[in-house]
């Protein structure tokens, strides 16, 4: 129950801070020593983190999601902005959700044992982003996004398929190249995440519903579901408020720190 509490707290925190859950997800049992458990296990808990998070995504910006997305189902004027902005986060999700569906098997067998490497990817990523922001011009709103941009950022998340990566990392990252504020990139990042958030749960909630959990199983996902979505909802309303004066200078050190500790743990292991 222990390992189910922390592994929630770092889904919480890395599904939305710039440092990469699925590294963090793969580092802590690795670097603790703790058994995977059977593949049954292992889905349960994979469903449970991945619903907290939703949860906590939809509930943070159920406003602006239920007026972008429920313009959709009104006359064009006078939502012809937020009409956009629902088909740009859709056409945006398109190449993340094509991504996993081809290639989330075979970056999980290739990379996910890699320690080393993903802790090498950790520290990369977080150069990039400290890059981004420095260079970028940080002066635009999510509202002057263009479709084709839109895209290009969702072509950013599909890279979060790859541990060490981190998908709000990878988005903010192509946000501020794009010129948009911290804030906005950030913004962006967490309405994004909304929806392909939403299909990978539901995706993979397919198989749960063929094998469902029982006793200790189904406390253990009780145990993700809150605590992945209660640390999630904080760690939302913690980067928006925090982007809007500080650089991403944390997360870098953060990542270099933790990159550079697993590769001295790995090299001391061998």
């Amino acid at each position: 129950m222990v390992e189910a509490v922390v592994l929630g707290i770092l889904q919480g925190l890395g599904e939305f801070l710039p440092i990469s859950s699925s590294a963090h997800l793969l580092i802590a049992p690795w670097l603790f020593g703790w058994q995977e458990g059977t593949p049954q296990e292992k889905l349960v808990f994979d469903v449970a983190l991945h619903l907290g998070t939703t949860v906590a995504v939809i509930g943070y910006f159920w406003q602006d999601l239920r007026r972008i997305f429920g313009s959709l189902l009104r006359p064009a004027n006078p939502h012809a902005d937020d009409r956009r902005m629902a088909w740009m986060i859709l056409l945006a999700c398109v190449p993340g959700a094509a991504a996993g569906a081809l290639f989330e098997d075979v970056i999980e067998q290739s990379i996910r044992t890699r320690i080393a490497l993903i802790a090498v990817l950790l520290m990369a990523m977080g150069v990039v982003l400290f890059l981004a922001d420095r260079f970028g011009r940080r002066e635009r709103s999510v509202d002057s996004l263009r479709t084709v941009e839109g895209f290009l950022i969702g072509c950013a998340q599909a890279l979060a398929l790859i541990p060490g990566v981190s998908r709000s990392g990878a988005t903010i990252t192509a946000g501020l190249l794009l010129g948009l504020t911290r804030e906005a990139a950030a913004r962006f990042s967490f309405l994004l995440s909304a929806p392909i958030t939403l299909g990978a749960t539901l995706w993979t909630f397919r198989h749960l519903v063929k094998s469902p959990p029982a006793g200790n199983q189904l406390m253990v996902m009780v145990v993700g579901v809150l605590t992945s979505g209660i640390v999630g909802y904080l760690s939302i309303a913690f980067l928006l408020r925090y982007l809007r004066t500080h650089s991403v200078n944390l997360f870098l050190w953060y990542r270099l720190a933790v990159g550079l500790l697993v590769l001295a743990v790995w090299w001391m292991r061998r």
